[in-house]
């Protein structure tokens, strides 16, 4: 497969072998993209810019480095890297559908999906733990706003 588009069943994209592994709740994809050209896709797809999904963030939660991302906003589909976005084997979860976490003796970490999965990253605990906190952060933001705009 040439092309995805992220929606709400996707957990996670994930590079390994010049391919992206594509997590959802009920199956999994290969495509031959890199995961970045994935979530910039799907940025635009949804009207939007990396870039100014990157700077959205910024300016909502003042992190500026690995910051994770609002894909589309009304499902509330945010994704965080688990490295600096700018690397091609950097890989993109969503944290709504891990169950738990742990690490590894190699320094790397498990992560524990909603549909029975285990995923190995290539980076650390401390690393996940603070992407899920950061994207927590700004998915509990976005949800203040709306509820205050629709009140």
């Amino acid at each position: 497969m040439n092309n995805y588009e992220i929606n709400n069943n996707t957990i996670a994209l994930i590079f390994n072998n010049y391919k992206t592994y594509v997590y959802e709740v009920d199956k999994e994809l290969v495509i031959n993209k890199k995961p970045n050209e994935i979530i910039k896709y799907s940025c635009e797809y949804f009207g939007s810019s990396l870039k100014g999904r990157i700077e959205g963030t910024k300016y909502i939660t003042g992190i500026t480095h690995k910051a994770p991302i609002i894909i589309e906003e009304t499902k509330e589909i945010v994704f965080f890297p688990t490295s600096s976005p700018r690397l091609d084997t950097c890989c993109w979860i969503r944290n709504k559908y891990i169950i738990k976490y742990d690490k590894n003796e190699d320094n790397s970490c498990n992560i524990y999906l909603i549909n029975g999965k285990k995923i190995k990253l290539n980076c650390s605990y401390e690393i996940v733990d603070n992407q899920i906190m950061r994207s927590s952060r700004l998915e509990s933001i976005i949800r203040y706003r709306k509820s205050v705009n629709f009140v």
